[in-house]
C-alpha cells in the first residue's frame, strides 16, 4: 500500500513537472505616465504538450465595474492587437519568435487608463498557465511653482510656497538655501520638507536664494525663488501719494468734462446764429427773385444792375 502510494506521488510530480508552466520575476510594476512598461511572461512546455500555441494577454482594469479585456492574442502563428481601442497601437510583443517561450509585451506612452491588472494566459493542449502583473502608472512631479505669499520685509509674517501643477501622491517636499552661506535660520529647519514655509518676525537673515524640489517614486522636478527681506516702506508716505495721486485724477476728469461741455454750447450757439442768418437771406431773396424775372422781361438792358445791386447793398 505504501508503495503505491509512492508510485502514484511520484507519477504526480513528473506530470506537473511536464505540464507547460508560466514565470514572471515581478507581480507589481510602476511606472510614469509616458513612459514604456515591460510585463515579462516566460514559459516553457513538455513534450506531452503538442497542441497549437495560443498566447493570451488581458487587463482587469482599476475600474471594477468594466469586463476584462483582451488587448494582444497569439494564435495560429497570426499576431491580433486591435482587440482593445485604448491600447491600439501601444502593446507589442517584444519576441519576434513567440514559439521560443517569451510571451512578455511592451505597452507604450503609458496613461493612467492604462493602470490595472494585466493576464498572460498561454495555452498549448494539454498545457495552459497564466501569471497576473499589477500595473501602476504614476504621473511625475512637473510645473513646480514657488513664491511669497506675503510682503517681504522685516519684522513681517509672510510665507514660502512650493506648489507642482501636476504629480502622483505621495509627494516629497525638499527645500535649501543657495547663497548666503547656506545658512538656514533655525526656526526654519522643521519645516524644510513641507510644501510650505512660514516665516515669522522676518529678517534679513532669511534673505537668500532658495531651491524647492518636489519627488515621488518615478521622478522629482524643482524651482528656485528668491527671498529678499528688505526694511518697512514708508506706508504713510505712499498713502498721501495715493490720495494726492486721486485727487489729480478727479480735477483731470473735471476738466475735461468742463471743455467737452463747453465746446458743445459753442457748437450748439454756431448753429443757432447760422441758422438766424440762414433764414433772413432767404426771406430777402424770395421777392427779388420775381423782381428780377419781372424786369427781365421788360428792360433787359438793366436787369443785371436791377438784380445785384440791392444784394450788395444788404
Amino acid at each position: 500500500m505504501v508503495l503505491l502510494l509512492r508510485f502514484l506521488l511520484l507519477c504526480g510530480i513528473a506530470d506537473v513537472i511536464r505540464s507547460l508552466s508560466v514565470t514572471s520575476p515581478v507581480q507589481m510594476i510602476e511606472k510614469a505616465k509616458g513612459e514604456t512598461a515591460y510585463l515579462p511572461c516566460k514559459f516553457t512546455h513538455s513534450p506531452e504538450d503538442q497542441g497549437p500555441l495560443d498566447i493570451e494577454w488581458l487587463l482587469s482594469p482599476a475600474d471594477n465595474q468594466k469586463v476584462d479585456q483582451v488587448i494582444i492574442l497569439y494564435s495560429g502563428d497570426k499576431i491580433y492587437d486591435d482587440y482593445y481601442e485604448d491600447l491600439k497601437g501601444r502593446v507589442h510583443f517584444t519576441s519576434s519568435d513567440l514559439k521560443s517561450g517569451d510571451a512578455s509585451i511592451n505597452v507604450t506612452n503609458l496613461q493612467l487608463s492604462d493602470i490595472g491588472t494585466y493576464q498572460c494566459k498561454v495555452k498549448k493542449a494539454p498545457g495552459v498557465g497564466n501569471k497576473k502583473i499589477q500595473l501602476t502608472v504614476l504621473v511625475k512631479p512637473s510645473g513646480i511653482r514657488c513664491y511669497v505669499d506675503g510682503s517681504e520685509e522685516i519684522g513681517n509674517d509672510f510665507k514660502l510656497k512650493c506648489e507642482p501643477k501636476e504629480g502622483s501622491l505621495p509627494l516629497q517636499y525638499e527645500w535649501q538655501k543657495l547663497s548666503n552661506s547656506q545658512k538656514l535660520p533655525t526656526a526654519l529647519i522643521t519645516e524644510m520638507t513641507s510644501s510650505v514655509i512660514n516665516v515669522k518676525n522676518a529678517t534679513t537673515e532669511y534673505s537668500g536664494t532658495y531651491r524647492c524640489t518636489v519627488s515621488n517614486r518615478v521622478g522629482s522636478d524643482q524651482c528656485l525663488l528668491r527671498l529678499d527681506v528688505v526694511p518697512p516702506s514708508n506706508r504713510a508716505a505712499t498713502i498721501a501719494g495715493a490720495i494726492i495721486g486721486t485727487l489729480l485724477a478727479l480735477v483731470l476728469i473735471s476738466l475735461i468734462l468742463f471743455c467737452c461741455r463747453k465746446k458743445r454750447r459753442e457748437k450748439k450757439y454756431e448753429k443757432e446764429v447760422h441758422h438766424d442768418i440762414s433764414s433772413r437771406i432767404l426771406t430777402r431773396l424770395m421777392p427779388l427773385r420775381w423782381y428780377k424775372y419781372e424786369v427781365l422781361k421788360n428792360m433787359k438792358h438793366y436787369s443785371i444792375w436791377l438784380y445785384f445791386g440791392p444784394l450788395v447793398k444788404t
